[in-house]
């Protein structure tokens, strides 16, 4: 094997490396009364961490209220209740603006998750 070969694979190596070790989180954004998020939460919220997607992405709730976190950044601004955001590394990937439904939100999150190469095969 050639130096030049061994140091490709090698860099090759460390990249899959960080790349499958992006920090993937899904942010919703929710705030008080938001019928919406309570109708998400009574019928996604108790398995969602269960899921291969919860495992990929787990949940991570913040106000609408509040400050934005500054560990995270949003792509615009944030005006629904709820909206869920697919946050790689911080920087906000996609989103989901309002809850469609049990059936729609899987099937939409899927999409964000497959459409930024996150793998949740488990």
């Amino acid at each position: 094997m050639s130096l030049r070969f061994i140091i490709f694979s090698m860099a090759l190596s460390l990249s899959s490396a960080f790349s499958a070790a992006a920090d993937t989180v899904l942010v919703m954004v929710e705030e008080k009364g938001c019928v919406w998020c309570a109708r998400w939460n009574e019928e996604i919220a108790q398995i969602y961490p269960k899921t291969t997607e919860g495992k990929a992405a787990p949940l991570r709730r913040i106000d609408m209220q509040a400050a934005r976190p500054d560990d995270l950044t949003f792509s615009r601004s944030l005006n629904f209740t709820p909206t869920f955001v697919l946050m790689v590394d911080g920087i906000e990937v996609s989103r989901i603006e309002g809850y469609p439904g049990e059936d729609f939100f899987w099937g939409q999150l899927g999409q964000m998750l497959s459409d930024a190469s996150i793998d949740v095969s488990g």
